[in-house]
């Protein structure tokens, strides 16, 4: 597996709410096309596709497709809950690296509906059941609370009672969000908001807030991988590597209901960036840009220290230091995160991977990061399944 692989090619569209949203095959067709665009690949030299979504029919991945082209392409459809997109990209590095495909496409995609997340299947085991018996055992369940929202809050009560997190620091991060969104054409919710209109509005689950909670939305983006070997030949973009990734799911002690992090990856999170962190030689302290998986402030807090960008029990001065935005020592989130660039399930991944591939050529705009040379990427899903991947631009 040790052949380097470039992201040649990216491509998103505007994220929408599910009421201005667009098919999801047509998302999908505009988000694969910009991308092939961006890379300067002919369809017809994809050599192997992977596409994500979490709600869709079996093969949705070919009807997003084929208006590209009926290639006869190997077409896998990933479903890895809301770490799908990363998951796509995963797999199509994996072609590439192991030698199998010289040029692969990665696609997700999401039409989703309005409202809280729910199970469409009740008829048969519920795959984060696991994580949802945790909820249920917590002394504050609320049968009627979002159990997504209680799962991620459990994780925020978790920090609060073992390192006095006040609950103010959850909303500086939406606000922080708010901020880094007004310059991202792609995001859904742009407009500022203030620390007293976050914690003013309506209370969700214990920290968490409305304006705490990423909003539904439709939206598809894309990423064509290459080898190396393959770009040279063609003359073709060599500026950003995909120095490494790991893919992790659930360890033994994420449900034993000890720690409200456990369910919602804390562990995954953990691991999964020590094992990029010594594949790629590199360690947290020289990551200059973060995409992490932000679908509730609590997430984000947590994820800090569990990628290692802060000491266990500090989250909350790296976030009143303004360590997490511009002027401080990593930006996390400069495309406004899932939290205002929304969060279509199957998208997220690949949104969070051509989002850092601009940073790292420079071509993102007025939310550009000075000197980002190192990014790193992180997507959850639950049930479970997290994907941490690093890129670094080529000198």
């Amino acid at each position: 597996m040790g052949r380097s692989v470039l992201v040649g090619g990216v491509g998103m569209i505007p994220f929408a709410k599910p009421s201005a949203g667009l098919a999801y095959e047509d998302m999908g067709s505009q988000a694969a096309a910009a991308a092939l665009a961006d890379a300067g690949v002919d369809y017809a030299a994809i050599e192997q596709a992977y596409v994500g979504y979490v709600y869709g029919d079996s093969t949705s991945g070919q009807a997003a497709l084929y208006p590209l082209g009926l290639t006869g392409v190997p077409v896998v459809n990933v479903n890895n809950n809301c770490a799908t997109g990363s998951s796509a990209l995963w797999l199509a590095r994996q072609a590439v690296a192991s030698g199998e495909a010289e040029v692969v496409l990665a696609l997700g995609f999401e039409q989703m509906r309005p409202g809280a997340l729910v199970a469409h299947w009740d008829d048969r085991l519920s795959p984060t059941g696991r994580s949802e018996d945790v909820v249920k055992a917590h002394p504050q369940y609320d049968q009627y609370a979002p159990m997504a929202a209680q799962m991620f809050g459990g994780a925020g009560l978790t920090h609060m009672e073992k390192f006095g997190t006040r609950p103010e620091t959850f909303g500086m991060i939406s606000v922080k969000a708010r901020q880094h969104a007004a310059n991202n054409p792609y995001a859904v919710f742009r407009q500022q908001v203030t620390l007293e209109e976050v914690m003013g509005s309506p209370h969700i689950w214990g920290p968490l807030t409305r304006l705490q909670c990423c909003p539904p939305t439709c939206g598809a983006a894309a990423a064509v991988v290459y080898s190396e070997e393959y770009a040279r030949s063609r003359g073709l973009d060599m500026r950003v590597r995909l120095r490494a990734q790991s893919l992790v799911t659930d360890f033994a002690g994420a449900f034993d209901g000890a720690d409200g992090r456990g369910p919602v990856g804390y562990d995954m999170t953990a691991a999964a960036s020590r094992a990029v962190y010594e594949k790629a030689g590199i360690g947290p302290e020289d990551i200059k840009v973060v995409e992490l998986h932000d679908c509730f402030t609590a997430n984000e807090l947590i994820t800090y220290e569990g990628l290692g960008l802060t000491p266990e029990g500090t989250a909350e001065k790296f976030v009143m230091d303004g360590d997490n935005t511009y002027g401080g020592r990593v930006v996390t989130n400069p495309s406004g995160g899932l939290l205002s660039k929304g969060h279509p399930l199957g998208a997220t991944g690949l949104a969070q991977c051509a989002e850092l591939v601009w940073q790292l050529r420079g071509e993102a705009g007025p939310r550009q990061v000075e000197g980002a040379d190192v990014a790193l990427q992180h997507n959850i899903g639950i049930g479970g399944a997290c994907v941490v991947s690093l890129y670094e631009k080529v000198s």
